[in-house]
């Protein structure tokens, strides 16, 4: 896939360099949560069980899902992108799930779509874990939040994107077309 005109800037993601930022994050968030779970509860029910693993599993699945979708709802809220706009799948080559959009965006409906699976199944589910003292949860949603890594990685080369710069985001490959003026979608 070919941006329609020469972008005023090509981002693109250093995959190995995500894996390693998202193993570091997982890590240090499963640390904290343990230790503010810690402080709340005067104790810890941190425990490894067959049950506990599945249970993981299984809500690691359902988040990664819920993630992806989440960029989705982003995509159609900010960047009022229609259902046939949107592409979501996995990409087995890079280990990763993603959702994207055929449209080209505003650059800050870009930056908000890729914070809010953060804030939903991370943040929120880790709050959740902490206040209900469960390691399961704390456990999962720090792996979702290291899971965000990608997602941080772009936010953070979208804000040295010009104000009111739009982004095409490659449908195949971690790259993103940042355009100075408004450009039309190749799709």
């Amino acid at each position: 896939m070919y941006p329609p005109h020469n972008p005023d800037q090509v981002i693109t993601l250093n995959i190995k360099r995500i894996h390693i930022y998202a193993i570091l994050l997982t890590f240090v968030f499963v640390v904290i949560g343990i230790f503010a779970a810690v402080l709340v509860h005067e104790e810890s029910s941190f425990s490894f069980s067959i049950r506990g693993i599945l249970l993981w599993a299984v809500l690691y699945i359902l988040l990664i899902v819920l993630h992806e979708a989440f960029h989705l709802i982003g995509f159609m809220i900010w960047g009022k992108c229609k259902k046939n706009d949107l592409v979501y799948g996995i990409n087995r080559e890079l280990g990763v799930a993603y959702a994207g959009t055929k449209k080209v965006l505003p650059v800050s409906a870009m930056k908000k779509a890729l914070l809010l699976p953060f804030w939903v199944t991370g943040m929120l589910p880790f709050i959740a874990g902490i206040w209900l003292n469960s390691t399961v949860l704390i456990v999962t949603s720090a792996f979702l939040i290291g899971g965000a890594a990608g997602d941080f990685s772009m936010y953070r080369q979208l804000r040295r994107a010009k104000k009111g710069s739009f982004v095409l985001d490659h449908l195949h490959e971690p790259v993103l077309y940042v355009f100075n003026k408004k450009v039309d979608s190749p799709y």
